[in-house]
């Protein structure tokens, strides 16, 4: 079991590599999920999440995708969207996926090597856009 710390990690490049770690057999517990970055604009990304929240399929609206609020479901979530979890090695590989927020059992956490963030760039965490969508802890 691999645990990964999140905090200052840019969401999809770590999202991709725990992906790939989850489909080659690992388990995976991901930590401080409400620190991961987005880069870019935060209020275009602010606007694309809430108008992603709002979509619905008209004839049968309880049918449409389901974009959750909290932090550590958001995370859980854009990482389905990685892996093919609508056949049995994508289920089996997101049974072991464990995405919490802080780290309620003071695990040793890795970093993982991915790119490094300019912090030239502009982004938003994942916890202030939750907050944003109306997430209240």
């Amino acid at each position: 079991m691999i645990a990964i710390d999140g905090n200052n990690h840019i969401l999809g490049r770590l999202s991709s590599q725990i992906a790939k770690r989850l489909l080659n057999g690992e388990e995976v517990y991901l930590a401080n999920c409400e620190s991961i970055l987005i880069v870019g604009n935060p209020a275009s990304i602010l606007e694309n999440y809430r108008t992603r929240r709002k979509l619905q399929h008209k004839g049968t609206p309880e049918f449409s995708p389901k974009w959750p609020k909290v932090p550590s479901l958001l995370v859980k979530r854009i990482i389905r969207g990685m892996v093919p979890w609508e056949r049995t090695r994508g289920k089996e590989a997101m049974k072991r996926l464990t995405v919490v927020i802080g780290n309620p059992k003071n695990m040793e956490l890795t970093k993982v090597d991915v790119a490094k963030f300019n912090t030239d760039s502009k982004f938003i965490t994942i916890g202030k856009l939750c907050k944003e969508l109306g997430y209240s802890r």
